[in-house]
């Protein structure tokens, strides 16, 4: 039987990591180790206080997934898009999706939006069966075996971040066999429901997500709240550095959501965008 937590089980070829993955791989792993070491300028935000106590109060040794989008840096060119649904099998849904959207100076910038990943997160609150829940790490998930259909959690959440299987999901060759995990959902499930999950099978194993790392602006960060730290890939940064000095924003905050999810603006400091209805 497959691992579970391995995408390979699915694709033969895929079961040997190659040097790049296991370059990444060891990468992000020692830079979160190794988050003490780095400093930068004095300024600081408590962005993380808020994130990090959470529900259920994680062990110091847990790391506590965020994810920060340079709006600045993205292109729109959906390359963050394309390798998610590559990843992860989606069809023609798109787990972080791409908008075009007018900034508060009248600037045009595009809006990648993936799982808010929301501490207060609607969608928990209202699933009557326990399939939407939040793991160790902060990150929610949707456990497939226990979904009704009910379509609750898509009702609301306010960043329509959320798809429903109305047919049989488009699944790899090999699918069926596959052993399945929230982490990674292959098989895909007629009647269920979908949404990023912030690729959990690959931060289980110290490496990106599909999102991150295909970036070819390297405009999206993924850090760990605990360490205070987050890399895109090629840099590592303090997170409270990071938001602090531009001004990091989230989509919605008069909600209360408190979303994993953070903006730097693309023209301006005080250059905020609004999520499209």
């Amino acid at each position: 039987m497959t691992d579970k937590s391995d995408p390979g089980a699915v694709l033969p070829d895929a079961q040997q990591p190659d040097a790049e993955d296991v370059g990444r791989r060891a990468f992000l792993r020692n830079a979160f180790i190794a988050a003490g070491a780095v400093t930068f300028g004095s300024k600081t935000v408590a962005f993380a206080d808020d994130l990090v106590r959470g529900s259920d109060e994680p062990a110091d040794d847990v790391p506590q997934w965020a994810m920060v989008i340079d709006l600045a840096r993205c292109d729109g060119c959906k390359e963050c898009t394309k390798a998610c649904q590559e990843t992860h099998f989606t069809g023609d849904q798109e787990w972080i999706k791409v908008f075009e959207v007018t900034d508060e100076g009248g600037n045009i910038v595009f809006l990648p939006r993936p799982c808010m990943q929301c501490e207060n997160a609607p969608c928990l609150n209202v699933c009557p069966v326990g399939a939407t829940y939040r793991n160790d790490n902060g990150t929610i998930l949707v456990d497939h075996d226990r979904c009704i259909g009910c379509r609750f959690c898509m009702a609301a959440c306010p960043y329509g971040a959320r798809y429903f299987n109305w047919g049989e999901p488009e699944n790899p060759p090999g699918a069926a066999l596959a052993r399945y995990s929230p982490e990674f959902p292959v098989p895909h499930r007629k009647g269920t429901v979908d949404k990023c999950m912030f690729c959990a099978h690959n931060a289980m194993n110290g490496k990106l997500p599909a999102c991150a790392s295909s970036c070819p602006m390297s405009a999206i960060w993924f850090g760990d709240l605990k360490a205070d730290i987050a890399t895109n890939g090629l840099e590592t940064v303090q997170l409270s550095w990071l938001l602090g000095n531009r001004n990091a924003f989230r989509l919605k905050e008069e909600l209360g959501t408190r979303p994993r999810v953070w903006y730097l603006p693309g023209h301006g400091e005080h250059s905020k965008v609004v999520l499209p209805e």
